[in-house]
């Protein structure tokens, strides 16, 4: 089973639901809001996503743009990244798709056809 992760509010997420809803993907919904990643989810999720790790923070939200991140992630270890992402759901890229063998991060449709179709 997969697991979607989003902010409800947010555009992006609800057209990457209306697209898993439309393909008929199962998953188990979970709101980042109210339910943050822990530091050993994202350190997981960060293994098995194969990315750059600045690619999961949510570079166009509030959080990230007061906390001046842009300027301070490249002085920060990935350890000091990963605790910086499990203290705010909201500093998340979202949304994330988590399956057994993969993470998807941010919503390309493309990408997500060819990995679950």
């Amino acid at each position: 089973m997969l697991t979607f992760i989003c902010y409800p509010k947010c555009t992006t997420c609800q057209k990457a639901q209306k697209w898993l809803d439309d393909n008929g993907v199962e998953y188990t919904l979970r709101d980042i809001k109210n339910d943050k990643p822990s530091l050993d989810e994202l350190c997981e999720w960060y293994e098995k996503s194969k990315l750059p790790l600045k690619r999961f923070f949510n570079t166009s939200g509030l959080l990230y743009k007061s906390l001046d991140l842009k300027n301070k992630l490249s002085d920060m270890s990935e350890q000091e990244m990963l605790s910086l992402l499990a203290t705010d759901g909201m500093l998340v890229k979202r949304p994330l798709l988590v399956g057994r063998e993969f993470v998807l991060v941010g919503f390309k449709q493309a990408e997500w056809e060819e990995i679950l179709k």
